[in-house]
């Protein structure tokens, strides 16, 4: 008998010590069972879609070139836009060769060459243009931003010409091989045979010579909570200090990181001091750590464009810029919505700022605004262009929060050489 009940003493004994050894291994649910550098987030509640970063690349613009000085420009998601960046995407480009922007004619091959001109604002790392377009590894300029690629035809040669631009210096380099005939460029440009005009302004910016046609609207909207972000961005969200600011901000921080919300704005800052300071600047993956952290922090509000890689603050500034339709959201001084942007230090993002706005559904009312073109739009840029030098116009919208949800104004969006950006219409 005694021995029956040392066996079964015996057992209870094993049982409980597996049991123990259970939840000593996986915990209960809620429980923490790992412990977490202090750069490592967790993903907390769905709050926005995620995307890959060749979502995020593309042209801002596509200038086509007809010859005898004619031109257009298709922007994202117009219908000949898709179609001949679809085609070029399958296209491949090689063998580089360095050459200097100075022994080419820009104003020949503007005025006389049929051809297209992506422009990519203030470039890409070639490492990431490749995930778009079919560019062969070269070493010769792999760690070049590009910010224009232009494939054009010459009268009487049989093969088609690309050019990729730097940021820097005045340097070209020409793909000795490219996936391209003067047939195929030829197509693309015939494209824009029925499309609106476009004169050039000393090459610097191209005007419509007719006026331009948008669509004005107001879009439903939610917006993420305080609470929401404070539960993403702190490892441990129980541990952080709330506190408000007499102009109605609020500041989350666990004593090392903080969010601020300004919630008349329903715009948030996050800043991490802890992040590793700045070394060896590698820009395509600190963009590919930009888009990673915006999809497990917010995720994308809509429809995005990565329009800076580099340039900030010691070149770790990485800006997303939102669009709406076929043409950008406008971030205003007194309503920050339009951008997402990051600075990251090898990897690690020490400050992120977005809206916390974002669009519910479709339009819940919208009416076609024509903006001025042709003589009209000339005598303003006139004016305007005595202040400074104009350098870039393209339509764009205007954002402003009232009671019916997020309302978009067109406008054309002037670029001034002093750096100065301004709007018309």
């Amino acid at each position: 008998m005694k021995e029956k009940l040392k066996s079964i003493v015996l057992v209870l004994l094993v049982v409980s010590s597996l049991v123990e050894s259970y939840y000593l291994m996986y915990r209960l649910p809620g429980s923490d069972t790992i412990i977490r550098s202090a750069t490592n987030y967790i993903k907390t509640d769905y709050m926005g879609p995620e995307t890959d970063v060749e979502n995020l690349i593309y042209p801002d613009k596509m200038i086509i070139h007809m010859g005898a000085d004619k031109h257009t420009i298709f922007y994202p998601d117009s219908t000949f836009y898709n179609l001949i960046f679809s085609l070029l995407e399958g296209r491949s480009f090689d063998s580089f060769q360095r050459r200097s922007i100075q022994n080419i004619d820009l104003k020949e091959m503007r005025q006389n060459n049929p051809g297209i001109e992506l422009t990519f604002g203030a470039g890409v790392p070639v490492t990431l243009l490749q995930r778009v377009m079919q560019i062969q590894p070269d070493s010769l300029f792999q760690a070049e931003l590009i910010d224009r690629v232009w494939i054009y035809n010459v009268n009487n040669e049989s093969k088609a010409h690309a050019l990729f631009f730097s940021t820097e210096g005045g340097v070209v380099y020409e793909a000795g091989k490219a996936d391209l005939t003067v047939q195929d460029v030829q197509q693309h440009v015939d494209f824009g045979a029925t499309w609106i005009p476009y004169t050039t302004v000393n090459g610097a910016y191209y005007m419509p010579e007719a006026p331009v046609d948008m669509v004005e609207s107001t879009l439903n909207i939610g917006v993420y909570t305080a609470e929401q972000m404070q539960r993403s961005l702190f490892v441990d969200s129980s541990i952080t200090r709330n506190i408000k600011e007499k102009d109605g901000s609020e500041i989350y921080t666990d004593s090392k990181r903080s969010l601020a919300v300004r919630q008349e704005q329903k715009w948030m800052s996050y800043k991490d001091p802890a992040a590793l300071p700045a070394g060896e600047i590698n820009l395509d993956k600190e963009v590919l750590a930009a888009v990673d952290f915006v999809n497990q922090h917010g995720g994308w509000n809509g429809d995005y464009r990565l329009s800076l890689a580099g340039g900030g603050i010691g070149k770790n500034e990485v800006v997303f810029q939102q669009y709406y339709g076929n043409y950008p959201i406008l971030k205003r001084s007194d309503f920050q919505y339009g951008t997402i942007k990051l600075d990251l230090h090898q990897g690690t993002v020490s400050a992120y700022e977005r809206s916390l706005i974002y669009i519910k559904s479709e339009e819940q009312n919208k009416q076609i605004k024509v903006l001025s073109g042709g003589e009209q739009l000339k005598a303003k840029l006139k004016m305007l262009s005595e202040k400074s030098a104009i350098v870039d116009l393209y339509p764009a919208y205007v954002p402003t929060r009232n009671d019916e949800g997020l309302h978009l104004s067109p406008v054309w969006a002037v670029k001034l050489r002093n750096g100065e950006e301004t709007v018309l219409d």
